[in-house]
């Protein structure tokens, strides 16, 4: 008796594609994450760059060059300024320097309890807004800068980002670095300060369009005398050790 054989055929079942929105969607997050990445990747790659390249200039110095026809900058390396320049201008704007990773959070506290008017950013901050980033308060700005910040900690060490400040910080009318504010102020140039002179251009900081360093008013006098006690203070309690040899 012969055997019946039963043939079994398998039932291909194909995956339905996905609607189209969907995959436009997904195809836009894909595309989206790549340019995030290469966004990421570009300023990486940028902030390496400028740990042994000085940076030539900086957007806010273009801006202010094509403003007033032209700039005062001169890049000086931070051995040939003098240490009492660097301790007051950390005195002046950020005493804490050596001691966070970019963002002082004592700071930021007493910040939000003083109200909008108090700021609080680092130099480490100052330097990000003012090598890599564009001027004023927008948000897009403030989040790029904070993601910046821990990066050039990261791959900076103290001293390259004092310097990098130091060099292109707005210290007048036109007028970047302290190169070019002591020629300007007192002709001599950044190694040759006085103590009395470096304090008094770090002094018109945050406001150097409306404050001389040269002809100090007398709001201008006390606050140098603050910072040139405040430097002293610095050097004392090793709070200048990240940066002096």
């Amino acid at each position: 008796m012969a055997k019946s054989t039963k043939k079994t055929t398998k039932k291909r079942t194909s995956r339905k594609p996905a609607p189209a929105p969907q995959r436009i969607w997904r195809r836009a997050l894909r595309w989206g994450l790549r340019g995030a990445a290469g966004f990421a990747g570009v300023l990486v790659f940028w902030i390496m760059l400028y740990v042994v390249i000085n940076p030539p200039t900086t957007p806010y110095m273009l801006a202010e060059s094509w403003r007033l026809g032209g700039i005062e900058h001169e890049w000086v390396d931070l051995e040939n300024i003098d240490p009492v320049m660097a301790r007051a201008a950390v005195a002046a704007e950020d005493a804490n320097f050596c001691l966070h990773w970019g963002f002082d959070m004592a700071a930021i506290r007493q910040a939000l309890e003083g109200g909008a008017n108090r700021g609080a950013s680092t130099i480490t901050q100052q330097v990000v807004k003012n090598v890599f980033l564009w001027q004023g308060r927008s948000w897009p700005r403030k989040a790029l800068e904070a993601l910046m910040t821990p990066v050039v900690e990261l791959f900076w060490t103290k001293r390259r980002i004092l310097e990098v400040y130091l060099n292109v910080v707005e210290m007048g009318e036109g007028r970047f670095g302290v190169e070019a504010a002591a020629r300007g102020y007192f002709r001599v140039g950044a190694g040759e300060l006085s103590p009395t002179q470096a304090a008094r251009i770090a002094a018109i900081l945050p406001d150097p369009k409306d404050r001389n360093a040269a002809n100090p008013t007398a709001f201008l006098r006390r606050r140098a005398a603050a910072i040139l006690d405040g430097a002293a203070t610095i050097r004392a309690d090793g709070r200048a050790s990240c940066f002096e040899d």
